[in-house]
Formats: structure tokens, C-alpha cells, sequence
């Protein structure tokens, strides 16, 4: 399985990014997918996933920010981040989870992407 990701960047605070992962080797909507991230000195933490159903979950602290989403046809994972706040600023991760349902905590069986970095300015 290969992910590559691109979207990260710099933005103000309320600004807004979107990032892709683009999905290699294998249809993305197989498997659970997610985004996490990860702060400098703290660990990864999950940010939103998305079954093979479709269906989402979210942190509390990006619910009605963030939104993530898949493109089937695309074979691609996004994560829409609107209104973005300084606590955003991490690098971002997309994985690909073994199974169907993906959990929001690194548990040692999703693939990762190389990850892009994400800098929400006050």
C-alpha cells in the first residue's frame, strides 16, 4: 500500500486547507480510513476516520471544522479543515486502516502516508 499525501501548509487563523491522500496498490474504500496528527512533543491523535460504509467520526475538537472524505473513483481521502485555530498546527497523517472500521487511536495496524505539515498562525 502506498499513500502520498499534499495539501499542508501555512494559513492564518480562520483560514482554511484542504489535504489529499492519494491511494496506491489498493481501493481505498476497502479498508477504514483517517487522518491524524501530531504536535510537536505530544502524541499521534486521531482526528476524524471514515469506515468503508461511509460512515464518520470526529474528535470533539475539530467537530464542525473538519471534514473528512473519500472519492472512490479517485481512489483519494480528504480532509477539509475550515476555520482553522492555532491548536491545528501538527503534522498530518493519513492512514489506512486493516480492517473496515478503523479505530481513532494508533493501534498498530494502519498504514501511514510520509505526512505534511500543517501551521495555523494566530
Amino acid at each position: 500500500v502506498h499513500l502520498q499525501q499534499s495539501g499542508g501548509g501555512s494559513v492564518q487563523s480562520g483560514g482554511s486547507l484542504k489535504l489529499s491522500c492519494s491511494v496506491a496498490g489498493v481501493q481505498a474504500s476497502d479498508r477504514g480510513m483517517a487522518w491524524f496528527r501530531q504536535a510537536p512533543g505530544k502524541g499521534r491523535e486521531g482526528v476524524a476516520t471514515i469506515d468503508s460504509a461511509g460512515l464518520t467520526t470526529y474528535a470533539d475538537s475539530v467537530k464542525g471544522r473538519l471534514t473528512i472524505s473519500r472519492d472512490n473513483a479517485r481512489n483519494t481521502l480528504y480532509l477539509q479543515m475550515d476555520r482553522m485555530k492555532p491548536e491545528d498546527t501538527a503534522m498530518y497523517y493519513c492512514g489506512r486502516y486493516f480492517g473496515r472500521l478503523c479505530p481513532d487511536r494508533d493501534d498498530g495496524f494502519y498504514d501511514w502516508g510520509p505526512g505534511t505539515q500543517v501551521t495555523v498562525s494566530s
